[in-house]
């Protein structure tokens, strides 16, 4: 009985430092708070019925289109050309309108146009293999004449590192228009 007492306090300071230590969580960064952000904005445009589902060709995920636009023309293949007009965004903090007024009486713009082919109108030319997956994935189902609103997780963009300007872990919109296939 005696040696049943002398392992009980042994087991009850285990059992506290175990409690402690699990209970000393990592700190959430702002990166971690970033992804998270994202991923709830993405899963949000998943459950919306106005977007419609759409897997990557690579199998890394799937991307939600919204047809703005219906062309009649062909469909571009993986190694194809195309001409394309878009525009590429996202936004600081989701739950915000594209530009706010902060506490301070600061204009926030909170939508980030990070590349865009608006400004003079002019498509441009590239491979449909040469762009990030989720684009690609869009390409490979539109037809000339389309225009489509397509969300893009952070997987199928610029993934865990970013691009440029772009952080990592950044959920993408881009208006995209197919002009037509080279």
């Amino acid at each position: 009985m005696k040696r049943n007492m002398k392992r009980n306090p042994i087991i009850l300071v285990t059992l506290l430092f175990a409690v402690l230590f699990s209970a000393c969580d990592k700190t959430e960064t702002f990166e971690d708070q970033w992804q998270i952000d994202n991923e709830a904005q993405f899963t949000a445009i998943s459950g919306n019925s106005e977007y419609v589902k759409i897997n990557s060709q690579s199998g890394n995920g799937y991307i939600m289109v919204k047809k703005l636009v219906s062309g009649t023309g062909d469909t571009p293949y993986f190694n194809d050309r195309v001409k394309v007009r878009y525009t590429g965004w996202y936004k600081n903090i989701w739950s915000m309108p594209d530009t706010y007024t902060d506490d301070k009486g600061n204009i926030i713009q909170n939508k980030v146009i990070f590349d865009t082919t608006q400004n003079n109108n002019i498509a441009r030319t590239f491979s449909v293999n040469g762009v990030v997956d989720g684009f690609s994935t869009a390409l490979q189902h539109m037809k000339e004449g389309d225009k489509w609103e397509v969300w893009m997780p952070w997987k199928l963009a610029y993934g865990e590192s970013g691009s440029g300007s772009i952080q990592g872990y950044t959920t993408l919109v881009f208006e995209i228009e197919l002009v037509s296939i080279l």
